[in-house]
């Protein structure tokens, strides 16, 4: 991203899975459709400038959906393939150790699973019994571990690995 301090938050119509995946490759941190009511528009932008990543629950099943596809399994590669042997999945042997994501708890991997169903840090405490404060530390520490800049990539790397979500 050419200004990495900007925070952008896309309002649209467009809810089809090509113009979701566009902006969020294209550095979005929200993706927000126009029928949103107000207080959610406002709770998104506030979350934004606070560096969070938002998706309305219909766009993350779009995204979820999306990603479920493209991880099935790929057809086995041919025997000796560099990429297969010993290393975990979506790894390489050539990937070292210090690259590979930390393993999560067991709350962990529930804050995490929220989080890929579009989930904000509200809702999330709420569901986990945790303050917000407690569940933004979680957040924070979930990133640090599986190597991730934004909830956006948290939820694709939860997808990815077929976490339960």
């Amino acid at each position: 991203m050419a200004l990495p301090h900007t925070h952008v938050l896309v309002l649209t119509t467009l809810d089809d899975e090509e113009s979701v995946f566009a902006a969020v490759r294209a550095g979005a941190h929200a993706y927000l459709l126009k029928d949103a009511s107000e207080d959610e528009l406002l709770e998104t932008v506030r979350a934004v400038h606070r560096g969070e990543s938002r998706l309305t629950p219909q766009i993350a099943r779009k995204v979820m959906d999306q990603f479920r596809r493209l991880s099935s399994p790929p057809a086995e590669p041919p025997v000796g393939d560099a990429t297969t042997s010993s290393a975990p999945a979506g790894m390489t042997r050539t990937e070292t150790a210090s690259s590979r994501p930390e393993a999560l708890s067991s709350k962990e991997e529930k804050i995490l699973a929220l989080i890929a169903e579009g989930r904000s840090n509200k809702q999330i405490a709420a569901a986990v019994f945790l303050a917000e404060g407690t569940v933004k530390n979680y957040v924070s520490r979930i990133m640090e571990k599986l190597h991730a800049n934004t909830r956006t990539e948290l939820a694709v790397m939860s997808l990815r690995q077929q976490r339960p979500a």
